[in-house]
């Protein structure tokens, strides 16, 4: 049984919130985190995948909301129409801990259910588990650099080899596919997934014109992982309408298949573009549905290369995520790109403006030209920019010049 950070978060934030909304994919291990919840509380869990406790729910959502606080419901989507009894509930009484409930579609996607709780609900996104909670230790990497850079400089010689780091990639954070015995086996999952992903949450989601056409797309999105979204290249590739395919990627992102990096600091210069990159919510994922191996991805020749480029970049920036997501006082999170070719993996802000911006390298080594777009980015920011990071496939740490340092990917999950 794996410790997941959220665990708590959540008991602290009950004393404070009254609704609080564990969000995100299949899989993904929600229903176990809530049931351990409601085991520490000493109540039960309404689980509205059963088909017998929906239909029961439907019939008469208050009677089932209106028990001993906290009420714990899993996957609300599946009867939406509970939030209006939770919101009848809560005009009696809105004090903290009132309910948890889980969803494994977006709830801005549910446009009815999503005004129902406004100003009442409080969201968590649950992602992939991180690589810190699969080895047990507790990340804290996004918390030294705010609080003092130069402390994070030198560290000990990593000893993660580049096929450790491919493994990692390949496996991504599901815990069934952590499970596995077999990259085979492992395979299989995958597929099942992704299939019945589009086959039932897509659907119930929203009826959908050329379902073919759905599983095809995602299949382009995988394609652009790290990269720009580019909406027109996958209309052409698969001769859809530009319509249709904006409309499928916003379902595959409803379903967290998929998710929008969006652009940071479009106000910073008059270069700074505004377009979102796209990422495939879990590395493990993204290998698959581009079918590629740890053997492919380990061998040198260009196309291979960039390949893992791409995929150890959603990895790191997954992990960023969830790390960000376990902390207060963030304004948010993106990438930053300029229309000349400056480019930024991922910038996260402090809610009082201050910076700091990672880089993503498959390389051993990091050459000083590496360095040319975060020293733009610093010179721009000033002392908001508190330090820059490029983490890469080589072993050691260290400080390249004035707030830029050199890290090894795995310093992201280091006890």
């Amino acid at each position: 049984m794996v410790s997941r950070r959220l665990l708590s978060i959540v008991q602290a934030r009950l004393s404070e919130e009254p609704v609080i909304l564990l969000q995100g994919p299949r899989s993904v291990g929600k229903s176990s985190l809530l049931r351990e919840i409601a085991i520490k509380c000493g109540a039960s869990v309404l689980d509205l995948d059963d088909l017998a406790t929906r239909d029961a729910v439907a019939a008469d959502p208050g009677t089932f909301v209106a028990g001993p606080s906290p009420v714990f419901i899993d996957e609300y989507q599946k009867a939406p129409l509970v939030l209006d009894a939770i919101k009848a509930e809560l005009n009696r009484d809105g004090s903290p801990g009132r309910f948890i409930i889980t969803g494994s579609t977006r709830h801005d996607a549910l446009p009815a259910a999503a005004q129902a709780l406004t100003g009442r609900l409080h969201s968590l996104p649950v992602y992939p588990l991180s690589q810190g909670e699969i080895a047990g230790v507790t990340e804290h990497l996004i918390v030294d650099l705010f609080a003092d850079p130069t402390a994070v400089v030198p560290a000990p010689v990593s000893t993660t080899t580049r096929d450790e780091y491919i493994e990692r990639i390949v496996v991504g954070g599901f815990p069934m596919s952590l499970n596995r015995p077999s990259a085979a086996s492992r395979n299989r999952w995958f597929d099942d997934y992704i299939r019945l992903t589009l086959e039932r949450d897509v659907r119930e989601l929203k009826k959908v014109r050329q379902d073919a056409a759905l599983s095809q797309v995602l299949g382009k999105l995988a394609g652009q992982t790290a990269q720009v979204l580019n909406v027109n290249q996958v209309a052409s590739d698969l001769r859809l309408s530009e319509h249709l395919v904006s409309s499928h990627t916003k379902l595959l992102e409803a379903v967290f298949l998929v998710h929008r990096l969006p652009a940071w600091g479009t106000t910073l210069t008059s270069r700074s573009s505004s377009n979102p990159k796209i990422h495939v919510m879990d590395s493990g994922v993204a290998t698959r549905l581009l079918r590629l191996s740890p053997e492919k991805l380990a061998k040198r020749h260009p196309a291979s290369l960039t390949e893992l480029g791409h995929l150890l970049e959603t990895f790191v920036v997954g992990e960023l995520m969830r790390q960000v997501s376990w902390l207060d006082g963030f304004a948010g999170v993106g990438h930053w790109r300029t229309w000349d070719g400056d480019e930024v993996d991922l910038v996260v802000e402090r809610d009082d403006g201050a910076i700091i911006a990672f880089e993503v390298k498959t390389s051993s080594r990091v050459r000083a030209e590496g360095f040319n777009p975060m020293r733009k980015l610093r010179d721009r920011m000033g002392d908001a920019f508190l330090a820059g990071v490029v983490l890469h496939l080589g072993q050691r740490t260290y400080t390249f010049e004035d707030r830029l340092h050199v890290m090894p990917v795995d310093r992201l999950w280091a006890p």
